[in-house]
């Protein structure tokens, strides 16, 4: 790392610079246990924007977070929330094992309480990054026509090319679940997700509804692509979306809205601008129908599960131009992974409408 270009961490808007600090060895650790050698602190200035009380005892301050993270802030044995407590000369409380609360930091100093604030929010953070995502923002392309066209798509690929490696009909994506993905979110508890609910429609409010200034947004689902170099190895097959008029107009919103959840710290954030796309194959399907890919996951990241490869030099020469259909998107979902609805859409918990 440089010293004058350190890495840059992103918590609830707030940017924290990232110091490396030796890293403690243990033995007979479990597989979790490599999260604690990642530990990273932060000692830099002060930030104004918590909420520091100050008692008669001294200086007091509180944090809130799932519970499914405080075993990462005790860690084995305690060690990780004793050493923090040492480095900084203050006390954490942590909620009993199976319980809801806050974690409530105390001490006599008030950088020492800012301190281990920041280093439980950037252990929590570390940690979160880690997890498979829960939900992701979409717009559903799975209307009837969209749907009839995809299935003409699977039937004219595995007549044509099934001969080809690796391509058979369980790689196909569900015709009721096509989409255009975002993002994708970690949302830990029911707070995360009423939290992220309220922050879509405070979207709605700043500049939804300003951007589509009233017009329907057509797209249209036509032609296909993939996304690494080599056609003859490919794991995900893409139908592009594009604006039937052409506009900015669908590409602004998405990347605005990847930009205010990454800023609230929801979304992780995976290129500067959202790639309009439909997944229509993936190999994850090969195994788990209802695997769900990040679908902007970039190769080798932790928890990307084998796969077997397809060929995909036929299909793209035969099917460059398909066109799956047309669409007026109007609604934002807060879609849920591993779930449907009534319709065999993804489940919602909660979505915005465009106007």
């Amino acid at each position: 790392m440089e010293v004058l270009r350190p890495t840059l961490v992103n918590i609830g808007g707030r940017i924290y610079r990232k110091n490396t600090v030796r890293e403690a060895t243990y033995q007979a650790e479990e597989a979790e246990d490599d999260f604690y050698k990642e530990s990273i602190q932060c000692l830099d200035e002060p930030c104004d924007d918590f909420m520091i009380e100050e008692t008669e005892k001294g200086f007091r301050s509180s944090i809130d977070l799932p519970s499914q993270l405080f075993k990462y802030i005790i860690g084995k044995k305690g060690e990780t929330k004793r050493n923090l407590e040492s480095e900084t000369r203050t006390s954490v409380s942590i909620p009993r094992q199976g319980m809801e609360g806050e974690i409530v930091i105390t001490g006599q100093n008030r950088n020492g309480v800012i301190s281990a604030r920041t280093r439980i929010e950037l252990l929590a953070e570390t940690f979160r990054k880690k997890q498979p995502f829960t939900h992701f923002l979409s717009f559903a392309l799975n209307q009837p026509e969209i749907q009839e066209r995809f299935l003409q798509f699977k039937e004219e690929v595995l007549s044509k090319c099934s001969k080809d490696h690796g391509i058979e009909s369980t790689i196909f994506q569900n015709p009721a679940k096509l989409h255009l993905t975002i993002g994708t979110l970690v949302l830990l508890n029911e707070n995360e997700v009423t939290q992220a609910f309220r922050l879509l429609h405070s979207c709605k409010e700043e500049f939804l509804d300003k951007i589509a200034a009233g017009k329907p947004m057509e797209v249209e689902v036509s032609g296909i692509e993939y996304m690494n170099d080599d056609p003859a190895m490919v794991d995900v097959l893409y139908a592009k979306v594009q604006m039937k008029d052409r506009s900015e107009r669908l590409q602004l919103i998405a990347d605005r809205l990847m930009q205010r959840f990454v800023g609230s710290g929801l979304m992780l954030k995976d290129w500067d601008r959202v790639k309009l796309h439909a997944t229509v194959m993936n190999t994850l399907f090969r195994r788990d129908p209802l695997a769900e890919d990040r679908t902007t996951i970039s190769p080798g990241k932790p928890g990307q599960r084998e796969r077997e490869s397809f060929d995909a030099r036929n299909v793209l020469k035969l099917f460059d131009k398909f066109y799956f259909g047309k669409i007026n998107l109007d609604t934002v979902h807060l879609s849920q992974r591993f779930s449907a609805d009534i319709s065999g859409y993804y489940t919602s918990a909660g979505q915005a409408q465009i106007s």
